[in-house]
């Protein structure tokens, strides 16, 4: 007990000696850094508040009418100069809390003898309070509370704004010189390293899906057509030639709303028949002259990115186009469809294939038999692998069969075996040149 007596009236001691007495000025002193710290706090809300308006922010702004909202409106419509009063208010308040701490600190304690404890009373201390009172603490209330601190603040930054004009607009000046001189020298992401940042900052299910569709966007242009579009031999298209009664059982069985129309050769597409246009004829007779219907075809080469192609389906307002080789052969056809499942993934309609009606039989667990037009990434589906399993060896090839030709280098023969890695593939039926059956072997 008497220990602490001992320590306490030491330590009265040494603050009595360091203290002076306490005058008038530095009481207004003091009241003066309060409250330019509670405006200093209210300028720092306000530049979060007003940055920080979402969509939904702006959309009851703009519904709403009155005086104040047309004011924080007519601030909004400015950022610029908002944010270079903002800046330069809150900095002429900071300095001014600083020189009057410093006279406060001066005139309350006796430090010439004690530098360091003057340093960190006056740096350390004013500082912290600075940043904890005039920058942290309203932000983060100006964060929850966003729309009231712009109606609190919307009268006082518009008297600012006129009050520190001729400042403001030398700011703006200089940092857009030197914006336009930088603009041009900044780093340019690469996909690559778009691709990586988004695998980096997803990793939940939820995640996996934004994930595919992020990643879809970034390699968007870089796709070709032939990469995506359904091969000649998979298109379902008609000849010119034909009867309407034959016509219309192609088209039930089908179940497309367009088909290309041919004459003779697939490699002479004349047009696209739009099943809705036959609607009006479904009675007529057999020789009804259903030619008269087709409209004109849009053709596109195999190297056109899917980028420009999607920007071309918008301007003509199509939604199906005919892919032609070097040559000017029949490559296949690409939709808007086949486009938009690059980027949100498969879109299945009534007449898509679910993953539970795929053609495909499973002999054991080991052994499976698939179509050859069986996509890659449905078979990866069914025999739960990874879709990426098969990019180093697939080339251009989405298919099954196009596996086939890309690790044979030819066209296989039937019961001819292909290895790769732990599957097996025997072809089982190649009709004209056409793989159509294929065993599949995995060994675990």
């Amino acid at each position: 007990m008497a220990s602490k007596l001992v320590f306490y009236y030491i330590l009265m001691i040494i603050l009595g000696s360091l203290l002076n007495p306490f005058t008038i000025n530095a009481f207004i002193s003091l009241l003066v850094i309060i409250i330019l710290l509670f405006f200093s706090a209210m300028i720092s809300g306000s530049e979060i508040a007003y940055f920080s308006l979402g969509p939904g922010h702006m959309k009851e702004l703009k519904q709403s009418s009155g005086a104040k909202v047309d004011l924080v409106l007519s601030l909004l419509d400015m950022p610029k100069r908002l944010l270079a009063t903002i800046l330069i208010a809150n900095n002429f308040i900071n300095v001014s809390i600083v020189i009057l701490s410093t006279y406060v600190v001066t005139q309350l304690f006796n430090l010439i003898e004690y530098p360091v404890l003057a340093f960190i009373i006056q740096a350390v201390v004013i500082t912290a309070l600075i940043l904890v009172f005039g920058e942290i603490m309203p932000k983060i209330f100006a964060t929850q509370r966003s729309i009231w601190f712009c109606f609190a603040m919307a009268k006082p930054l518009k008297n600012l704004i006129s009050i520190f004009h001729p400042l403001s607009t030398l700011l703006i000046k200089s940092t857009s010189i030197i914006d336009r001189r930088i603009s041009g020298k900044g780093h340019q992401l690469s996909r690559s390293e778009l691709s990586d940042a988004i695998e980096i900052t997803t990793d939940d299910d939820q995640g996996e899906k934004e994930r595919k569709i992020l990643q879809g966007i970034v390699r968007f242009g870089d796709i070709d057509v032939k990469e995506i579009m359904k091969s000649r031999t998979d298109v379902t298209a008609v000849d010119r030639q034909i009867k309407f009664d034959e016509l219309l059982l192609i088209i039930l069985d089908s179940g497309y709303s367009r088909l290309p129309v041919y004459n003779f050769s697939f490699d002479n597409i004349e047009g696209i028949l739009y099943i809705k246009d036959l609607l009006l004829y479904l009675d007529e007779p057999a020789d009804f002259e259903w030619q008269k219907l087709i409209k004109p075809a849009f053709f596109i080469p195999e190297n056109k990115k899917i980028n420009d192609l999607l920007k071309e389906f918008q301007l003509k307002k199509v939604h199906l186009a005919i892919v032609v080789d070097e040559y000017g052969g029949t490559s296949g056809i690409v939709t808007l469809e086949d486009v938009l499942e690059e980027i949100v993934g498969d879109i299945s309609d009534e007449f898509d294939i679910s993953e539970d009606e795929l053609s495909f039989d499973k002999i054991d667990d080991q052994t499976y038999l698939f179509e050859g037009k069986t996509t890659l990434i449905d078979f990866c589906r069914i025999i739960e692998e990874d879709e990426n399993i098969f990019d180093e060896v697939k080339g251009d090839y989405d298919s099954l069969a196009g596996l086939i030709l890309e690790l044979t280098g030819e066209i296989p023969i039937v019961d001819q075996s292909v290895r790769f890695k732990n599957f097996n593939f025997i072809v089982v039926d190649v009709d004209n040149r056409r793989i159509k059956q294929i065993k599949v072997i995995i060994d675990k």
